[in-house]
């Protein structure tokens, strides 16, 4: 229900009374909310939640706490004491009278439509029955009351499910069964577990059915429920040692991390070397640029969802749009608070799922060694390739390729020598032994530019509009990656210290970043969000672009976005060819000096991409 993207110390805005933000007291009973009034029936659901988080601090500050001495033993118990009284008197508020407390917006018409209660207080009784055991012995009817509780609801609702309101099962998983399990035996364990076993089963009669194992229901906040549901599976194994669904747990790990139909990680920064969200819907990115790694963001919803939510606009073109289905979508995009947002709830649970995943054993590395591009923090990533590089740094990168033309090298040269930057260029093996490029190939190296390989003979390798067909196989990607390595060699560049590669017309997939890597070498490709890289194009062409088209589309682009051009990748050509007459080449001097005037630090790609 907020008034517009701000940072919270810098809210200003007037909500009726005055600056402070409507607060709903937890009374039980139905609230206006604007034209409609929420369904609250009871307290429970609440402040049940408030109860259980008491007793779990108690455990860790009060007097049985056997770790965490952060401070002194007095001042431990003095909070363990308020923690104790805290989750008696919320699980008190919470039986004031039993159902659900639902949050009343009234500018937004959306609320957190929590339905179900029984499974936060069957939680409180479990954690106060954890608090009290062993030296307060009256306390087992909470034991008896939480197992009375589970019988109520054995399965959360969603389980198998195709659809359910917003967060209308919330938090998603029945962790009450899991902390009451671990107090019980026998029989009555047993019939605990068997409720997990049998919702597991529920979604697994789904998920068996495609490739990703995936029985979620796309609805809002769907990784919210994806991250629950791998825990739910990690707990199951934890309480019975019976890994029947390890794999179905870990097809859900991954489809958050990347292997879901839109190929791109749910969790903004991880992993560093991955495809992940880079802009989200969130005020910290969108005004600060400051970098949320480790947010989970909402994740994919139905289709039909994102088609009748209000106020929904893409800002930038959908880079996922072939992916896209009648079923369900993703995009990376700030207008799409539906699917982009970062969800605060789903990231602490991601938090333990992260956690448990680090307390597994597992082969460790051997000593020094990294794991590959481990440290590549606020790069973006697109298909494996870097298409960006630290996006909250003012460095930019002038990138140029070459296969036939050259015409603009020798001023393109001059400019950066005047100009005093460095930049990179990636010619083909044909570019690098064609005689009349070697004067200005030996130019450019002696000036300290950056050289680096764009294939031997500029190849096609994968369909333009089915990516994932690929039009070469490894074997000749790899030969005539290996003769343009070769020809620069020739010509005394020291293919050994080469680091990157930028792939012939700019296309590429998953298969080539790989293949890449084989060689020793890792695929980059220019930064989207201008048209620099259309200064190649001419008036005959239907994807035509001015040079005055494309310098606005620069200078629009970085007077718009909150990074800017930070860490941006741009590209251009070396040369054109006679069919262009308007050379974008020759407004280089007017670009660079305008960059420079915005701060702007020159670097060629292998600086740019320094770890």
């Amino acid at each position: 229900d907020h008034m517009g993207m701000r940072i919270p110390k810098e809210d200003t805005n007037y909500y009726g009374k005055g600056l402070e933000r409507p607060v709903y007291f937890v009374s039980g009973e139905p609230q206006q909310r604007g034209k409609f009034m929420n369904n609250t029936t009871g307290t429970s659901s609440t402040a049940a939640k408030f109860a259980s988080a008491f007793a779990l601090g108690f455990e860790i500050f009060g007097d049985k706490a056997h770790y965490f001495n952060v401070v002194s033993k007095k001042a431990n118990k003095k909070f363990g004491d308020t923690l104790f009284e805290k989750a008696f008197s919320a699980h008190s508020y919470a039986n004031i009278k039993l159902g659900n407390a639902q949050t009343a917006s009234v500018r937004s018409p959306y609320i957190y439509a929590e339905d179900n209660w029984v499974d936060d207080m069957e939680l409180a009784d479990a954690a106060i029955y954890s608090m009290t055991k062993g030296w307060v012995s009256e306390m087992g009817f909470h034991l008896l009351e939480s197992y009375n509780y589970a019988q109520r609801e054995k399965l959360t609702p969603w389980l198998g499910t195709d659809t359910a309101n917003h967060y209308q099962w919330y938090p998603f998983i029945n962790i009450g069964h899991y902390e009451l399990a671990k107090e019980l035996n026998g029989k009555e364990r047993e019939t605990i577990i068997g409720f997990y076993r049998e919702g597991i089963n529920r979604v697994w009669s789904k998920a068996r059915q495609n490739a990703f194992y995936r029985g979620i229901p796309f609805i809002w906040c769907s990784n919210n429920l994806t991250t629950s549901f791998a825990i739910q599976c990690y707990w199951y194994k934890q309480l019975t040692g019976d890994k029947t669904f390890e794999e179905l747990e870990q097809a859900n790990f991954d489809w958050l991390f990347g292997c879901n139909q839109w190929g791109t990680s749910m969790i903004y920064g991880l992993p560093s070397w991955g495809d992940t969200p880079v802009d989200p819907h969130s005020a910290f990115t969108h005004l600060k640029n400051y970098p949320i790694d480790g947010g989970l963001v909402d994740g994919p919803v139905y289709t039909s969802i994102f088609k009748n939510l209000i106020g929904i606009q893409l800002k930038d073109a959908d880079e996922y749009a072939e992916f896209q289905s009648d079923l369900a979508v993703y995009h990376d995009d700030y207008g799409d608070y539906s699917t982009n947002e970062p969800t605060m709830d789903g990231t602490a649970s991601l938090i333990y799922l992260l956690a448990a995943k680090e307390a597994a054993p597992s082969k460790s590395r051997p000593k020094g060694e990294t794991s590959p591009q481990s440290s590549g923090k606020n790069f973006s990533y697109s298909h494996g390739g870097i298409i960006r590089g630290d996006s909250t740094k003012k460095n930019i990168a002038l990138v140029f390729t070459g296969h036939e033309f050259a015409e603009g090298g020798e001023f393109i040269n001059q400019t950066l020598q005047q100009q005093k930057i460095k930049a990179s260029f990636f010619f083909t093996g044909k570019f690098y032994e064609n005689p009349s490029f070697k004067t200005l190939v030996g130019k450019l190296i002696k000036n300290g530019n950056l050289m680096g390989p764009h294939s031997y003979e500029h190849l096609l390798y994968c369909d333009w509009n089915k990516r994932d067909s690929l039009l070469v196989a490894q074997k000749e990607f790899m030969n005539d990656l290996l003769s343009n390595l070769d020809v620069m060699y020739g010509q005394g560049i020291n293919t050994l210290k080469l680091k990157y590669f930028l792939p012939p017309y700019e296309w590429y997939n998953d298969s080539i970043t790989t293949w890449t890597k084989q060689l020793g070498l890792q695929l980059i490709n220019y930064t989207p969000g201008t048209v620099s890289h259309a200064d190649y194009t001419t008036s005959k062409d239907k994807n035509y672009r001015s040079s005055e088209t494309i310098y606005n589309s620069i200078i629009n682009y970085e007077k718009a976005k909150p990074a800017g051009l930070n860490g941006f990748i741009l590209l251009m050509h070396v040369g054109a060819g006679p069919d262009r007459t308007d050379k974008f080449y020759t407004r280089l001097p007017e670009l660079i000096k305008y960059l420079k005037q915005k701060g702007y630090q020159f670097q060629t790609v292998d600086q740019l991409l320094s770890r």
